[in-house]
């Protein structure tokens, strides 16, 4: 049960960086830091 837990935060994770991927693709710009100008 707790193996499912860890896979299933690994696929969130990896999701996020799949979109994050995509959407800077698609844009055609450099990935923008967005906790530095959070900060």
């Amino acid at each position: 049960e707790q193996n499912k837990e860890k896979m299933s935060t690994i696929n969130v994770i990896r999701n996020k960086l799949l979109a994050r991927i995509f959407a800077v693709v698609k844009r055609g710009t450099p990935y923008a830091d967005t906790m530095r100008y959070a900060a």
